[in-house]
């Protein structure tokens, strides 16, 4: 159960800004209490305590942000199509920052690269780094997120749209292609969540 240690109106602040509602707290001592996807954040005097399931997102936009992080992505679909799931992590100077995974119902495997990068993007962005670099397992996806190569899948096509405006979101960013032993934490997580 993450504890950060903060100004619970300036946290407050920045998930109102995000788009979480905030609402009362259930007893005296909480200040308020916001959810987002599994997961509770409660207020009291100078802390925010996050609990639930799913804590990786809420707590992404309570940090600090700011600085570098290299964001890796893995998706996964089995039969192509078939039962797709995303893997992704940040990693920082400190280590691992934050990581997740999930199904995404049925999926090619491209399709399932794409929710993959997007899902790490998001996660890059809510905690606000400055520059991220990325590495993925996807030649196809990098290729064509660089511009190197076309999209004329529509479906994929949007996603490299979408991709792409999370990208520019940020100072400075860049996209390689890596072997999947340099992407194994992220593939790790993909197929954690297909065989979940």
């Amino acid at each position: 159960m993450p504890t950060i240690e903060c100004d619970p109106a300036a946290a407050r602040e920045r998930l109102e800004r995000a788009g979480v509602t905030v609402g009362a707290g259930n007893t005296e001592h909480e200040r308020w209490r916001a959810e987002r996807d599994g997961a509770v954040a409660v207020a009291y005097d100078d802390t925010v305590v996050i609990q639930g399931s799913n804590p990786v997102r809420l707590r992404a936009l309570l940090a600090d942000g700011g600085g570098r992080a290299h964001v890796y992505f893995d998706g996964a679909a089995r039969g192509n199509p078939g039962p797709g799931a995303v893997g992704w992590c940040l990693v920082t100077a400190d280590g691992i920052v934050a990581e997740g995974n999930e199904r995404i119902g049925r999926a090619t495997n491209n399709q399932a690269e794409y929710a993959a990068l997007i899902r790490a993007l998001e996660a890059a962005s809510d905690y606000d780094f400055d520059a991220i670099d990325v590495r993925g397992d996807s030649e196809l996806v990098v290729k064509q997120v660089r511009g190197e190569w076309n999209a004329n899948d529509p479906t994929l096509r949007e996603r490299r749209v979408r991709a792409r405006e999370l990208l520019d979101g940020f100072d400075r960013w860049s996209i390689a292609h890596v072997p999947r032993e340099i992407n194994e934490r992220a593939d790790e997580l993909a197929n954690e969540a297909l065989d979940g």
